[in-house]
């Protein structure tokens, strides 16, 4: 994975953990988004020609298992920061992978589970039956449940294996570490997205179902083999129930007179320790504050941590906090993100042929360039813009993560902007060539003008979501690290369902008496593009809101080291 992580291996003097656990933990989170996200392209087809259940319910169910699965990290999260640690929780959430893909898989291979097929002669369907559906509803379920296991942790656990504070490049290794591990989780949906769909339309739902739980298995196998290498962080207290205490704690202190830091004695987790808490979010502070001594037991244990929390906890508490408004800030691209569905009905309206070839591009592919773009950009970033930049410097050079982060937000208002423009155009052409009314007709006009707004949507997300991943696992404490990794798949979960609520409100504003709204159905009398352009005030604004944010929020921790290190080395000249 690099020079950096290979130099984190020579110096580190740990026994375990290391470059050589990298392979099992990035094998085991790449064959599990192979399997996981193998099955989500084509479930409304399976849905619609096995369950003989309709568009609408079939879409709803698809919704609301990906809602479950993009909120059910949060679940990961505080079982492993609370009580299993890492390594257990994701042992445990791919086991229920399997589980769920293996009884998935046992609904295309036993008649009983799911309804007979249509009669084709009376045109009659009958519905599943409530058995039956439910069957199938607990093989979601369990998927969701295993993808909350594995995602938030894989990440925490890897960094967990390389982060070595005593090695000179750590900062280089981690970033390192983050990116290549998108990359490789990219490079897992793209699979799933070609190689997995592909089996399943060519082969049958028995094959096509039966690959996932196969991969599901290596995984697990892949794991688990490198168990005696891992560093395996114990959890000492559950951080939730420590959350709520230091909030009902500072409250029953709320009549403290606040006052310098040095009239107080503070609890602390290790008893040798002197440090005071930090000037920001200070009514939490009272939460710490030793009122009688009797309230700390001979070992330097509180008696009663609803009456004394430490200075430790409230740290903790306070990281989360102060992060929120730079994590509400990444909502926006979220949502620009999650807005899919409208480039495959723009797609399948254009001339997808390569040239003078008969090869048409699917319409639902071309999300491929977005795709490819993330790995090529860690490969680019990491091998040829850093390492030249150093040189040329003669000095290491890293991008600010709020710099990259700020970055995606801006390459991501540039990509609704240009899909505006794009669907203006498309438009127009489609209704001066006479096919207004006609939604099914191919214009005369290349697909491939869609592959800019893929392109930096790609770029995008290749920036902001990995910064944004670095970011939440630099600044908050190691012991929650699961829950900044949990992070971002929450706010992929809100913008999914802020997007759906701006939808819903774009389409009943402009939808007048008898005439059709911005969203219509037939994609040539609405106006997406104007949809577009509202995406794109919003991105604008939510940028401005961002740069309010990182100046509240004031440096990160690495850029506070980088300028202690810099401190020293000028006292010593």
């Amino acid at each position: 994975m690099g020079e950096e992580l290979s130099q984190e291996t020579h110096h580190s003097t740990r026994k375990k953990g290391g470059l050589i656990t990298m392979p099992f933990i990035i094998a085991n989170e790449a064959f599990e988004r192979v399997a996981s996200y193998g099955l989500v392209p084509n479930m409304i087809l399976y849905l619609m020609s096995d369950y003989n259940v309709g568009v609408a319910k079939g879409t709803n169910i698809i919704f609301l298992w990906t809602a479950a699965t993009n909120f059910a990290p949060i679940l990961g999260a505080f079982l492993a920061d609370s009580y299993l640690g890492s390594f257990l929780t994701i042992g445990l959430g791919s086991l229920l992978s399997l589980l769920g893909m293996s009884l998935l898989w046992l609904t295309t291979m036993v008649p009983h589970l799911k309804p007979p097929p249509c009669n084709q002669s009376t045109e009659t369907c009958k519905p599943p039956s409530t058995s039956q559906f439910a069957f199938l509803i607990v093989a979601f379920m369990f998927i969701s449940l295993g993808a909350g296991g594995v995602k938030p942790c894989s990440l925490a656990f890897g960094a967990e294996q390389i982060n070595n504070t005593k090695n000179p490049n750590n900062k280089r290794t981690l970033e390192s570490f983050f990116g290549w591990y998108y990359a490789s989780a990219m490079i897992a949906v793209l699979v799933a997205y070609t190689v997995i769909v592909y089996i399943q339309d060519h082969a049958g739902w028995r094959v096509g179902f039966g690959v996932p739980p196969i991969l599901a298995l290596l995984s697990i196998i892949m794991f688990f083999l490198a168990s005696p290498l891992y560093v395996k962080t114990k959890v000492e207290k559950s951080i939730f129930t420590s959350f709520v205490q230091v909030i009902v704690v500072a409250y029953k202190n709320r009549k403290i007179v606040d006052g310098p830091s040095n009239q107080w004695h503070y609890h602390h987790k290790d008893k040798d320790s002197d440090a005071v808490p930090t000037k920001k979010l200070r009514f939490l502070n009272k939460a710490c504050i030793i009122q009688d001594p009797k309230d700390i037991t001979p070992d330097g244990v509180t008696s009663n941590p609803w009456r004394l929390c430490t200075v430790e906890q409230v740290e903790e508490l306070k990281s989360l906090i102060r992060i929120l408004p730079l994590w509400s800030s990444g909502l926006v691209m979220s949502i620009n993100i999650s807005n899919s569905t409208f480039p495959v009905i723009q797609a399948k309206t254009m001339d997808r042929h390569l040239g003078s070839s008969h090869f048409q591009i699917p319409a639902a592919s071309f999300s491929f360039f977005a795709f490819i773009i993330l790995p090529l950009w860690v490969l680019v970033y990491d091998r040829v813009i850093i390492p030249s930049a150093s040189k040329i410097t003669r000095k290491p050079v890293h991008l600010n993560v709020k710099l990259r982060i700020g970055m995606g937000f801006a390459f991501s208002t540039l990509a609704m902007a240009v899909s505006a423009i794009v669907e203006h155009v498309r438009r127009q052409k489609a209704i001066q060539q006479g096919f207004r009314d006609n939604a099914h007709a191919v214009i005369n006009m290349s697909a491939m003008w869609l592959v800019p707004q893929y392109c930096l949507h790609g770029l995008a997300e290749a920036l902001s979501i990995i910064g944004q991943n670095e970011f939440y696992y630099s600044e908050l404490p190691k012991t929650i690290s699961s829950i900044a990794a949990s992070l971002f798949l929450l706010g992929l979960a809100v913008a999914n369902l802020l997007a759906s609520v701006i939808l819903n409100m774009i389409e009943k504003l402009t939808r007048g008496s008898g005439k059709e709204g911005w969203i219509a159905t037939n994609i040539n009398q609405g106006h997406y593009d104007r949809y577009y352009w509202v995406l794109v005030v919003i991105s604008f604004i939510n940028l401005l809101y961002f740069l309010i944010c990182c100046w509240a929020y004031g440096p990160c921790v690495n850029e506070k080291l980088k300028d202690e290190c810099i401190q020293e080395s000028n006292e010593h000249m």
